[in-house]
């Protein structure tokens, strides 16, 4: 599968962030996300490991009890069913690869 570029496909799943599926096959699916400065992702878990990397902007994030503050060139991996969240210290666009596939994400 391949996505060329597009500024639309965007939804909302929370207030402050905008959520775009850009890939997927049969065991990932890669995402990308806009936050919002002072937009929070409130702690949650799924079973999905969930590796990302910081494109651009300031994000603080929790996975259990660690917590950092990611720039940048920073990346993650998050286990599945850790408990997690994050909070946008200024906008920034992350992008996070999911496995298995996040059904909930799939276009359409």
């Amino acid at each position: 599968m391949f996505n060329k570029s597009s500024k639309n496909g965007y939804s909302i799943p929370l207030e402050g962030i905008e959520r775009k599926t850009l890939v997927y096959g049969e065991k990932t699916l890669m995402s990308e996300f806009r936050l919002k400065k002072g937009s929070i992702v409130s702690l949650h878990s799924h079973p999905h490991e969930q590796a990302g990397y910081l494109v651009s902007g300031k994000v603080k994030f929790i996975a259990g009890s660690e917590e950092t503050i990611c720039n940048p060139g920073d990346s993650w991996c998050i286990a599945g069913d850790k408990e997690h969240g994050a909070e946008a210290l200024q906008d920034s666009v992350l992008v996070e690869v999911f496995s298995p596939v996040r059904e909930d994400y799939l276009p359409g």
